[in-house]
């Protein structure tokens, strides 16, 4: 499959015909660390896209007949489409999710099952300080790519190596994505309502959670080698990343005996301790449009009800204090879905809020990208041009610095479009042995 980029290059044409598109000097904390990138989804992408987008050189290294899944989900800029609902030809210039997870990164491409490709690929690392990989176990040992290796080819690399269960133990070998994650970490067991089977998370949560483990993970190394001047070999399980986040439920269990599912957990939108009531979210006017209340206590209770103007069900005994609400919370949930049905979730959360009630509407994705205040405010979201599929908005990183801007130099790669300037720039090859090396399928 021939990309954009090579199609110019073969015609003598500049390949960066956009100069915002052409590589340069970065800026950032992490300018002239290079990062030779053979991740792919969103646990290992999204890790260096943290990396890339405060100063790293992060080259993404592709391969053009196994394209990866996000340049195939047909997540594209103005059609809708099921999230999983592949594109028998897609275009692997479209993909909003790969452009997304690959922001600010060179891209190239190369064939690892040609010899010829893998020397290129020893040649890349052998540039580079840092290598990311997070392919099932057993891949980049295929390819001779083992830490000591990396080591032989770059004496200081940083060998980062992201999994679903680690890369020692009975289940190393094991493949996984998100879910399975989340399934083998306990965190769908505890997902759901109370006599209900899990109902899962709705998206691959862990592919970004687990990313974010690994881009600490990298950046400390980084960190370590500039005080030591040695590099090291990084083992992140995306199942353990997991583990992390049951922290208080694994507590319960092991001291109190509790098991994690039964017929009062997982409690839903109800909180255990302390005993609010009422706790949830209920709908509101249109369709799937909800609030969520929280009253923790008597004097939040009144003031509810005085905004709810006085109605009488809401000074019945069994709604009297906290302890008989928590009690009739089935009940309670019932009548404030009944009130709050009919009412627009914002208008009833500003005016909960001004009566000093806990209340927030629930927002969806149109609300968080148009007109929710706060986050116009922060700057969460910008956009970046795109040759093929033109202005794109991403999401931003929810940090900000006083003296550090992030980098947003160019959106994502299309397909081998930093072929020439990476193999001829950096590593010397010339322009007509990229030609040779591209008609042979070697990149």
């Amino acid at each position: 499959m021939s990309s954009t980029a090579d199609t110019l290059r073969r015609s003598g044409v500049e390949p960066y015909p956009d100069p915002r598109r052409r590589p340069g000097l970065r800026s950032g904390p992490l300018s002239g660390v290079r990062v030779a990138d053979f991740c792919w989804m969103g646990v290992g992408a999204c890790a260096t896209r943290l990396l890339a987008d405060f100063g790293a050189q992060v080259i993404r290294i592709e391969d053009r007949n196994r394209l990866d899944m996000p340049r195939r989900l047909p997540i594209y800029k103005g059609e809708a489409r099921t999230y999983g609902e592949e594109d028998a030809n897609p275009d692997p210039n479209k993909g909003g999710l790969f452009n997304n997870y690959n922001r600010n990164k060179l891209g190239v491409t190369i064939n690892m099952r040609d010899p010829r490709g893998r020397e290129l690929a020893d040649r890349l690392i052998a540039a580079s300080s840092v290598v990311t990989e997070n392919f099932a176990p057993g891949v980049m040992e295929r390819w001779g790519l083992t830490y000591e290796r990396l080591r032989a080819l770059s004496p200081e690399v940083i060998y980062g190596r992201m999994s679903g269960f680690g890369h020692t133990g009975p289940h190393a070998e094991h493949r996984s994505y998100g879910p399975v994650v989340q399934a083998v970490s306990g965190l769908s067991h505890i997902s759901g309502l109370p006599g209900e089977e899990p109902s899962g998370w709705g998206l691959s949560y862990m592919d970004n959670e687990a990313a974010f483990f690994n881009a600490a993970a990298l950046m400390m190394a980084i960190y370590s080698r500039n005080t030591t001047g040695k590099g090291s070999e990084i083992d992140v399980s995306a199942v353990e990343a997991g583990i992390n986040l049951l922290g208080p439920l694994l507590l319960d269990v092991s001291v109190n005996g509790r098991s994690t599912r039964g017929p009062d957990f997982p409690p839903g939108n109800r909180l255990e301790d302390p005993n609010a009531a009422p706790h949830g979210v209920y709908p509101c006017l249109g369709e799937d449009r909800w609030i969520a209340i929280a009253v923790f206590n008597d004097a939040e209770w009144l003031a509810l009800r005085t905004a709810m103007g006085e109605p009488a069900w809401a000074a019945e005994a069994r709604f009297a204090s906290q302890t008989a609400r928590y009690a009739n919370q089935d009940e309670l949930d019932s009548r404030m879905a009944g009130w709050t049905a009919g009412q627009d979730r914002f208008v009833l959360m500003h005016r909960l809020q001004a009566a000093g009630v806990r209340a927030g509407a629930v927002q969806t994705a149109e609300d968080l990208n148009e007109t929710d205040p706060q986050i116009a405010h922060r700057g969460t979201f910008f956009e970046m041009d795109h040759p093929v599929i033109g202005e794109a908005r991403f999401e931003g990183t929810p940090i900000r610095f006083s003296s550090v801007v992030q980098d947003n130099w160019r959106s994502a790669p299309l397909l081998g479009e930093d072929n020439g300037y990476v193999f001829q720039n950096l590593l010397g090859l010339t322009a007509d042995e990229v030609e040779t090396l591209t008609a042979e399928g070697v990149l």
